[in-house]
């Protein structure tokens, strides 16, 4: 593990965001000669209450999130799931009340999650994701970061924040229009990966076949809509 003041800096450098998610507490680093060339950051989800219950029986400590993946491109093919691998093996041995790990694919500026299918992540959801904006300076924003805080200044408002330009509200189109942004089209993919197969048995959302990926036309990659195939021939994938 290594701590965030040199798992931040990496990931806003090679992470496609160039953001960090502020409640991440877990950071494993990849090393390659002697330097750092990859982090995995897990954490709480930011919408916990509504998280835990995708799987029965979940305790509040009982689950966390792989939020940011980011790799430069030193390291050799195939060195995303080796580290996943390695990260959960570690999860699993220092935190056993941890029974399973999500994870998002963001297809309207990354992937569609090859590496998780990869890892033997089990596909939960797919949805059209209308939640990423762009702004006028190219600059995007997830609207989870408004509605996790609504009450702080925000530079592209001028410093006003999220709630003074809504009326108190948790209104996205109308802090899209008011910051002159367009919504990024796209699907967003969710994934989680069983620690314990016996809570496998206690999800109560229906597991999706790889194939429906194809069927929605929800294959993606760098916010490019390609086939099962074309994704297959990619070899670096970022979360």
């Amino acid at each position: 593990m290594i701590p965030s003041k040199i798992a931040n800096p990496f990931i806003r450098a090679h992470h496609y965001s160039g953001k960090v998610v502020n409640n991440s507490c877990l950071h494993f680093g990849a090393f390659l000669d002697g330097r750092l060339h990859g982090v995995l950051s897990y954490g709480p989800s930011l919408d916990k209450k509504k998280i835990i219950g995708l799987v029965d029986g979940t305790t509040w400590d009982g689950f966390l999130e792989l939020n940011r993946m980011a790799f430069d491109d030193y390291l050799p093919r195939n060195s995303e799931s080796y580290c996943i691998a390695k990260t959960i093996r570690l999860i699993r041995k220092q935190a056993p009340q941890v029974k399973w790990i999500i994870s998002f694919a963001d297809g309207c500026s990354c992937g569609d999650g090859t590496i998780y299918r990869a890892c033997n992540f089990v596909l939960t959801d797919i949805k059209r994701n209308d939640a990423l904006c762009l702004l006028p300076n190219g600059d995007k924003i997830h609207k989870m970061t408004l509605h996790s805080n609504p009450t702080s200044p925000r530079p592209e408002l001028g410093g006003r924040t999220f709630y003074e330009v809504t009326g108190g509200k948790y209104d996205w189109d109308a802090y899209v229009k008011e910051v002159g942004g367009t919504i990024l089209p796209g699907y967003q993919l969710r994934y989680i990966y069983f620690i314990d197969p016996e809570y496998r048995k206690r999800l109560k959302v229906p597991e999706i076949p790889f194939s429906r990926i194809d069927e929605l036309g929800a294959g993606m990659y760098k916010g490019q809509q390609v086939s099962q195939a074309e994704r297959h021939a990619e070899s670096h994938f970022e979360q």
